[in-house]
């Protein structure tokens, strides 16, 4: 097991890693939209979105992999009216690749934000 710190995302705002390399697996922490300065972005789902995939695109990075390919994408949000969004903006980022994917609206989540997205991807092997 190796723990995936980068500088290109925010750092943990708690007792956990960015995230965490298992054999050719990564496992993603929650990203919300912290900038890298450690303060929310403001606007709403669209500019929050945006830098959550900033964010994470910074720890697929850091592990040698990328969105094409991740596996499995869990979404949280806090209000599920705003789906319609953030689906748009989830799109541009796959493109044509369609990860598995739950989307789950929830009561609350850290510092009031309006999404938490995290990610399960391949790390390819190099031959």
């Amino acid at each position: 097991m190796e723990f995936i710190s980068t500088t290109a995302a925010p750092a943990a705002i708690g007792p956990y890693s960015q995230a965490v390399k298992l054999g050719n697996l990564l496992f993603t922490s929650g990203q919300i939209p912290l900038g890298l300065d450690g303060q929310i972005v403001q606007g709403g789902i669209k500019e929050q979105a945006h830098q959550v995939f900033a964010n994470l695109k910074g720890v697929l990075e850091a592990a040698g992999t990328s969105f094409d390919q991740v596996v499995k994408a869990t979404v949280f949000l806090k209000d599920m009216n705003q789906f319609a969004e953030l689906n748009e903006i989830y799109g541009t980022y796959f493109g044509d690749h369609k990860p598995a994917r739950s989307t789950v609206e929830v009561a609350r989540l850290p510092r009031d934000v309006f999404v938490e997205i995290e990610l399960i991807a391949v790390i390819p092997v190099e031959i």
